[in-house]
């Protein structure tokens, strides 16, 4: 295992401070020093850039960030034991990493960050999916991040980027290829964590498009997609008539069929129907 500073291994840190993963707090830590700097690395070029960090744990992808010339690094972890550990890190890179204690759903990163702005973070799987929504509904857009290099469960990771006919496609596809550029770029099996998850995991990076992809109001949108995939198993003329009585007609008018099922309807047609409703 490569050695990126000069700080001891995570498993030392992990003993010395005892630091057992807390499946309550959503805890997988990534021990690999090798893999946290590939994360890092996905996230491009971090000299210029402020990065934000939620639940880092004993700081393995932390350590990466910094080593990987991150400008400087704020984490946010809710976790109080892992703080000391946090702040070796810290003593190692004066004035490059800022630690807060807290819950990343109520803390406002904001006060504490100069952009541009990237977020990287091993998401605790508990919270992730939510703070996901959050940085693609901000109140106006683009946003103040760039990109976003998130690790999810890998089920989680492919319904972000999935296409229109796979049954991982839904709501979080659809917001997040709204606005932004999806991919997958690493995936990991259970034993590269401690203690090992049940399933594998996968870092996706979301590039910020300067606007949505398809004119279309963010809360019509969202409430539209939100009532064709709350029943994803039936027609859209039945999922969706509570938006409008006269849904038929509207959907035949702009060209989709309305005994498609959501699953079948692309963004473009989804943006169409959300301008409709106006």
């Amino acid at each position: 295992m490569a050695q990126i500073d000069n700080l001891p291994p995570l498993r030392e840190v992990i003993a010395a401070h005892g630091l057992d993963a807390r499946k309550a707090l959503g805890q997988n830590f990534l021990l690999d020093l090798n893999l946290t700097s590939r994360i890092a690395r996905a996230a491009g070029d971090l000299s210029g850039s402020d990065v934000l960090e939620v639940g880092p744990g004993p700081g393995g992808l932390t350590r990466g960030l910094l080593a990987e010339g991150a400008r400087r690094v704020l984490a946010i972890e809710k976790d109080a034991r892992c703080l000391p550990a946090l702040a070796e890190i810290a003593a190692a890179y004066p004035g490059r990493l800022e630690v807060i204690g807290g819950d990343a759903l109520q803390v406002d990163p904001l006060q504490h960050l100069t952009p541009p702005i990237k977020v990287v973070a091993n998401l605790p799987y508990n919270v992730g999916t939510e703070l996901l929504v959050r940085w693609l509904t901000p109140p106006s857009w683009p946003p103040v991040w760039t990109t976003l290099t998130l690790m999810f469960q890998k089920e989680v990771a492919e319904r972000i980027v999935a296409r229109p006919g796979s049954k991982a496609y839904g709501r979080l596809a659809l917001l997040a290829q709204w606005r932004t550029e999806a991919r997958i770029v690493l995936t990991l099996p259970p034993g590269a964590f401690t203690p090992p998850p049940k399933i594998d995991s996968a870092v996706v990076h979301l590039t910020a498009l300067p606007e949505p992809r398809f004119p279309a109001s963010a809360k019509t949108l969202e409430r539209v997609v939100a009532a064709a995939f709350n029943q994803r198993r039936k027609m859209l003329r039945a999922a969706l008539k509570g938006l409008d009585p006269q849904i038929e007609a509207r959907l035949e008018r702009l060209g989709i069929a309305p005994t498609a099922r959501a699953e079948e309807i692309d963004l473009e047609a989804f943006c169409a129907l959300a301008r409709d409703f106006g």
